[in-house]
């Protein structure tokens, strides 16, 4: 039978797409969890600036790497036990859900708390909803549970790997690194 043979990498977009966000996602986190406890000041303004930019660029990064993932298919499982399988992909599954839940429930914050997202300075973004403070208050409670929620999702994920890496040693980390296998 002849055929390509069964793909064991990921392709170079899904690499990028895959460190680019999880550098943006490590990032944003940070800096939102510094910034939130600062007193009123310039430097306050400008990460929260910032930090609305980068949710804007990670919601876009998202559907675009959500778009190409549902139309290219990933390397196949490597061999694990079903219940790693599954976790495996209820990990993956979860992580693609935050990525949109953490930056629009920060945008609605952001809409009801009446501070407009000028994304970089230039284009504004519509409204999600009406300013209102009490709502404001809950979206940012929802935002922040989000935000916690993906940062134990990655935890989980960088847990596996190294699970991958140092104890199963099959090669898992390499499908998803640039260069040759």
């Amino acid at each position: 039978m002849t055929g390509k043979p069964a793909k064991t990498r990921y392709d170079g977009l899904a690499m990028g797409f895959h460190w680019l966000l999880a550098i943006l996602i490590i990032c944003t986190f940070s800096v939102g969890w510094y910034m939130a406890d600062l007193p009123f000041s310039m430097t306050r303004l400008k990460l929260f600036n910032w930090h609305k930019w980068a949710g804007v660029t990670i919601l876009a990064l998202s559907a675009l790497r959500l778009l190409w993932r549902l139309s290219h298919r990933p390397p196949a499982d490597l061999p694990m036990p079903g219940w790693q399988k599954f976790g495996a992909h209820a990990v993956h599954w979860l992580l693609y859900a935050a990525f949109f839940a953490v930056p629009l429930s920060g945008w609605a914050y952001s809409s009801a708390a009446g501070f407009p997202i000028v994304w970089f300075g230039v284009l504004q973004l519509p409204d999600f909803v009406s300013p209102d403070k009490a709502l404001a208050a809950t979206l940012k409670e929802v935002h922040g549970f989000f935000a916690y929620g993906l940062g134990l999702l990655v935890l989980a994920h960088l847990g596996a790997v190294v699970k991958h890496v140092v104890i199963d040693k099959d090669g898992l980390l390499q499908r998803m690194l640039p260069g040759r296998a």
